[in-house]
């Protein structure tokens, strides 16, 4: 009966921390169109109030591992519930940008702690038979949050200061999350003896087979300092190579910036009206979904290097097709951010409450924001990228009047010089049920990739990430891969738009498609199959392999 509880308030544990992680990258999409009007923030305050949630995160990556490991999992899940519950409450009662600023940063570092703290501790918390399964939990949870998150914004659009309810309902699930991991046991890994103590939390989970190897060889705990990670002691630069080589692909096979030109392709497709663009933004996220909820069931039967290899395949197939589709029938990049300054901007704000199509890309990362998968993913915000884009070609355009217009100019020129120097026919040329068949296909290619992020990448460089490290480590190694992937996601979304200036929209997917292809290779070389082991073979297993 108490393995059962365990069990099930690990799984609890680990649902809710996605589900917060989730909502927390999502909801600043809707709430964003009501704080412009509120606060009548410029592009670039928005750009501030994007990115502050990743810096938070960012900075908790950096410090949150020695969190983790100095002073056990459980303790820093809890720190985090109450550093998020603080966040939640500054940016609800917020009376300033500078107060959500703060909310948003506060609420970033926590969700980043959390999320490194929890797959950890429900990886050493559950069977070995188990791990995948309640560890890829934590990916279902993001997607759901992401789904919540999108269906408040709805409710939320016209209700005035609505973006207080959206902020504040976070409140809820942390509050849960808190109370759940208030029963659960103190982490096994912390107990000193392996035989008697460890037999309170993790054995019991495990079956009898385990629990004879545990007692016939003792498992001592080592210690490590943070260098020991780029040194070849037990294998530990290997370990790190799997590690950074998983979050860094997850991110360079383009994640944050397929989705955000998410809008563009359904704008093509035909849902012209906002409604309809939300409703496919949702159906994107479903897709997700059901997507996450396949890696779970097969993440410990097929394994986790099968799904991996499965989904980087389809994501190279579905990116190379967008790539060569775009190379036919091209679709300018023109982005539009309108500041509610600008009194037409507002009013028109003010009439669409929700716009999430290419109306306002960057006001609106409604879609976008779908790349959070973290995909934790990760944690990817391709929110931030719509932003972030935005302030890059405003910097670099500073001496001309009206950066966005010129922006818009140059792109649709670059546009207009790429089909003409493309092998199909010119734009007009394209005969309409050619572009509406071509536009189909791109469509159904990104929701394949949608599909592959969520099976292979998405649940399963988090799961692999808590299971590759001896436990002495383990907090610190994950949180550097994650800092990584926090910063790779920044540069992937701010250096969107440069690189399809450089080498075209059909280029840069077509790039995205090669990453791919050597993202297959390096899963192949390197990363090994981990599933149905406990986290004491997997340690032994790399520490024996040269």
């Amino acid at each position: 009966g108490r393995a059962l509880l365990i069990l099930l308030l690990s799984a609890t544990v680990s649902l809710l921390g996605g589900l917060i992680f989730g909502y927390e990258l999502g909801i600043i999409s809707g709430a964003l169109l009501q704080l412009q009007i509120d606060f009548h923030l410029s592009c670039f305050k928005q750009e501030v109030l994007v990115s502050a949630l990743l810096i938070g995160a960012l900075l908790a990556s950096l410090v949150g591992g020695i969190l983790i490991d100095h002073h056990g999992r459980r303790r820093a899940i809890l720190v985090s519930s109450l550093v998020l519950l603080v966040g939640s409450l500054i940016l609800t009662l917020a009376r300033s940008f500078i107060g959500l600023v703060i909310g948003r940063m506060t609420v970033g570092f926590a969700i980043s702690v959390s999320s490194m703290a929890c797959c950890i501790y429900v990886s050493e918390m559950v069977a070995a038979h188990q791990r995948g399964l309640l560890v890829s939990l934590y990916e279902a949870g993001i997607t759901v949050g992401i789904l919540l998150s999108y269906a408040l914004n709805y409710i939320f659009a016209d209700v005035d200061e609505g973006w207080r309810y959206m902020f504040g309902l976070a409140i809820a699930p942390t509050a849960m999350q808190f109370l759940s991991i208030l029963f659960l046991p103190v982490n096994p890994v912390k107990l000193s003896s392996w035989d008697s103590d460890c037999q309170k939390g993790l054995i019991q989970l495990q079956n009898t087979e385990d629990r004879q190897t545990a007692k016939r060889e003792p498992y001592k705990e080592k210690h490590y300092s943070f260098l020991d990670l780029f040194r070849t002691r037990d294998n530990m630069r290997r370990r790190t190579l799997v590690g950074l080589g998983l979050v860094l692909f997850q991110q360079f096979t383009g994640q944050p910036n397929v989705l955000g030109y998410a809008s563009k392709i359904f704008h093509s497709v035909g849902f012209q009206s906002n409604s309809s663009a939300i409703l496919a933004s949702v159906g994107l996220g479903a897709i997700k979904v059901v997507a996450t909820l396949i890696a779970m069931a097969f993440a410990d039967k097929a394994g986790r290097r099968v799904l991996l290899m499965a989904g980087c395949v389809v994501m190279a197939i579905s990116v190379t097709t967008i790539g060569l589709t775009s190379c036919i029938a091209p679709l300018a990049m023109a982005r539009d951010c309108k500041a509610a300054a600008d009194p037409n901007a507002s009013h028109s704000l003010t009439q669409h409450p929700l716009m999430p199509v290419s109306s306002q890309p960057a006001v609106s990362p409604i879609l976008p924001a779908l790349g959070a998968g973290k995909s934790q993913a990760g944690p990817g915000f391709a929110a931030t990228r719509s932003l972030a884009k935005a302030f890059a070609s405003t910097q670099s355009r500073e001496g001309v009047p009206d950066s966005s217009l010129t922006q818009k100019r140059v792109l649709i020129g670059q546009a207009k010089e790429e089909t003409v120097g493309s092998t199909g026919p010119p734009f007009g040329g394209a005969p309409w049920a050619e572009r509406t068949v071509l536009n189909w296909i791109t469509l159904l290619s990104m929701m394949a990739f949608v599909s592959a992020f969520s099976i292979g990448f998405g649940p399963m460089t988090w799961l692999v990430l808590s299971e590759i490290y001896p436990a002495g480590i383990r907090g610190r190694a994950f949180a550097f891969c994650n800092s990584f992937n926090w910063a790779a996601n920044l540069l992937i979304s701010l250096s969107f738009l440069d690189l399809i200036d450089a080498i075209g929209f059909s280029g840069l997917f077509l790039l995205y498609g090669l990453m791919g292809v050597m993202a297959v290779i390096f899963i192949y070389l390197f990363v090994p199959e981990t599933k149905g082991q406990s986290l004491e073979e997997i340690d032994q297993q790399f520490s024996r392999k040269r």
